[in-house]
């Protein structure tokens, strides 16, 4: 069963148990990377050399392999990193140990612990989290854990952190096609953040409004990297009777809603067919399914991705499925059916990435005809009950391939699986890997504990910036519109906002519309190339002493930091602002010029065009009530006549 998410209400996701919630990582700025001196500059597609490895999974502390290790080690991956010498040591390719933890990434990593209003550890200790996906080349990524039990408020109820860790962050992925893995290693070792939120967000839209909290709470410190690839969430998702998916790399929080609901109704429909295999009597115990050689019988057919197969020398496979039949055919998501689980294992897995990778005897369209079918049903020996699923792929691969076909297909009996599943572009997602378990993490013995000392929070913890909200709550106890508190709040100029504020006589929300509004299309607009915050605190203030409008301020500000940048005094000087009666020549002789117009539209266009004939100078406000006395006015005149 899948819906549109504009079909949904909070009573229909509250109805089918949905829990979200968010793993945020955030790179922080700093001058090095985590655990070496090399320096952190911005991307580059640049490199000097490449370095071929494979990976292996090793024992956790407890003897055991994770299960996310063993699957990445089934893909036999070649994985090839691109290496800048400018940003990369010996460190970073684990040829050295590592160097004692960054001590500036440290503090600022602290600082959003405590924003967070999380309880801090009192050591810090180095951990190893197995990655053998390649991303890290050492296999393994260090972490360590800072905070647990914080809180974020949202709206009459608290949104709760269940920790905050800092990491470095990985590679960047170029290509991966069949079993060739290209990364980039610019980003390998760039300190991060991983805030991990509780699953307490119960609709969509909540999971992307917790995320601009929390981002804008790292914003706030003034001290995380921006652009692309600074930030990325993980959201995790289940419903009732299912269990946690973890979506991984979303970029863009405004993608996060859909994705949620989508995942939320992969689910639902994974349940129905966990209740019908059930209804069917198929359980763990009476699974049943077989495979089969079929090349030499379908070497005839005139189904073009079998052509195609063939012709590249590959063997075909026929999977039976007992008691299956019909059911991959069932929509898990929008455009994506049961039969997508499957061809995204093999994908994977496999390594069978020209898709389609897979065809049933359940689907439509370019597939064999009903004559082949019938060759294949006879030389498996599969009844109306099964489902049959073909694959191709080189015989290091099908293999692999079969097997993965019959692994998900099992798993259907338990509903949902513990998946790390990617984002993609239509909202949907696909399979990524299996969830990971906690043999993936042992402690390091490269690296000693770090003592979180009381100096260090006494320090750090003296000098916290206002989190968004107290310094929303403050702009709009001193009468500023809410949305225009929170837009302040999150700006990079809040802190110049806040010393004009303390130094000029205009209102504040007055002001903070000049700052957010005014200010940046002076600069958008490239008329403003010497504004230096000094000068810009000074035009205001002396043109606040002076009584002169904002417009006014403006024109200053666009005269001193312009291009002929005259001297501020001297501009006040020469300003001739318009008076009362100026002001209505203008509107009535302008007036006289617009012919017909709507009154509203007359009224708009009559303001812009006498505050352009005065250069902007004269009162938005003031401009605004004689425009409508004017019009009024001739009104009048017109209807005594």
């Amino acid at each position: 069963m899948t819906r549109k998410m504009e079909e949904m209400t909070a009573s229909d996701y509250e109805a089918i148990g949905l829990r979200s919630g968010l793993e945020i990582h955030q790179q922080i700025d700093t001058e090095k990377k985590l655990f070496c001196r090399c320096p952190v500059l911005p991307y580059s597609d640049v490199y000097d050399a490449q370095i071929l490895r494979h990976m292996r999974p090793t024992l956790s502390e407890l003897g055991e392999y994770d299960g996310t290790a063993l699957m990445e080690f089934k893909t036999r991956k070649n994985i090839t990193y691109q290496i800048n010498s400018d940003t990369i040591c010996t460190y970073e390719m684990d040829d050295n140990p590592p160097f004692e933890l960054n001590p500036q990434a440290l503090d600022i990593a602290l600082e959003i612990t405590m924003l967070l209003n999380c309880k801090l550890v009192s050591e810090a200790h180095i951990l190893r989290k197995q990655y053998l996906d390649g991303s890290i080349p050492a296999g393994f990524q260090r972490t360590t854990l800072l905070g647990v039990d914080g809180w974020v408020p949202f709206g009459n109820r608290r949104i709760n952190i269940i920790q905050l860790g800092l990491e470095e962050d990985a590679c960047r992925e170029v290509s991966d096609s069949g079993h060739e893995r290209v990364y980039l290693t610019d980003r390998l070792g760039i300190p991060l953040i991983e805030t991990v939120t509780a699953p307490d967000m119960t609709t969509p839209h909540e999971v992307a409004q917790v995320a601009v909290i929390l981002s804008n709470l790292a914003r706030a410190s003034g001290k995380v990297r921006r652009g692309i690839g600074a930030a990325r969430q993980d959201v995790n998702v289940s419903v009732t009777g299912g269990c946690r998916v973890e979506i991984k790399g979303v970029s863009r929080i405004p993608a996060i809603p859909l994705l949620v609901h989508n995942e939320a109704f992969r689910q639902v429909s994974l349940l129905e067919i966990k209740r019908e295999l059930s209804r069917r009597g198929i359980t763990d115990s009476t699974f049943s399914s077989e495979y089969f050689d079929v090349t030499r019988e379908i070497a005839g057919t005139s189904s073009r991705y079998a052509v195609t197969a063939l012709k590249r020398g590959f063997e075909l496979r026929a999977v039976v499925l007992r008691g299956y039949r019909g059911l991959l055919s069932t929509v898990t998501q929008p455009g994506h059916t049961f039969a997508r689980e499957i061809s995204d294992r093999v994908r994977v897995v496999a390594c069978l990435d020209d898709l389609p990778n897979i065809v049933h005897d359940g689907e439509e369209g370019d597939s064999f005809s009903d004559n082949e079918w019938e060759i294949i049903r006879k030389k498996t020996g599969a009844d109306s009950e099964d489902a049959i699923v073909v694959v191709w792929g080189s015989a290091e691969d099908i293999e692999t391939a079969v097997s993965e076909i019959t692994l998900r297909a099992k798993d259907a009996i338990d509903g949902v699986c513990s998946e790390t599943r990617q984002s993609l572009p239509d909202g949907t997602n696909g399979f990524e890997r299996i969830l990971p378990g906690p043999n993936r993490m042992y402690p390091d013995t490269d690296l000693p504990p770090i003592v979180i000392t009381e100096e260090m929070i006494e320090r750090i913890g003296s000098a916290l910036p206002e989190r968004p909200w107290e310094r929303a709550e403050r702009y709009v106890a001193a009468g500023v519109p809410n949305e225009t508190a929170r837009q302040m709040s999150i700006s990079d100029m809040r802190f110049l906002y806040d010393s004009a504020a303390a130094k000029c006589n205009y209102s504040p929300r007055v002001l903070m519309h000049f700052f957010l509004s005014t200010l940046q299309h002076l600069k958008k607009s490239g008329r403003i190339p010497g504004l230096t915050e000094e000068s810009l605190i000074e035009v205001l203030e002396k043109a606040g002493k002076q009584n002169l409008s904002i417009e006014a301020a403006a024109f200053i500000i666009e005269r001193v930091c312009g291009y002929d940048r005259t001297g501020i005094d001297i501009v006040i000087k020469n300003l001739k602002i318009p008076g009362r009666k100026e002001l209505e020549d203008a509107a009535g002789s302008l007036m006289e010029a617009a012919g017909n117009f709507d009154s509203l539209l007359l009224e708009q266009y009559l303001t812009g065009k006498v505050r352009g004939r005065f250069n902007g100078i004269a009162g938005g406000k003031d401009v605004i009530e004689v425009v409508r006395n004017v019009i009024l006015s001739r009104a009048g005149n017109s209807g005594r006549r």
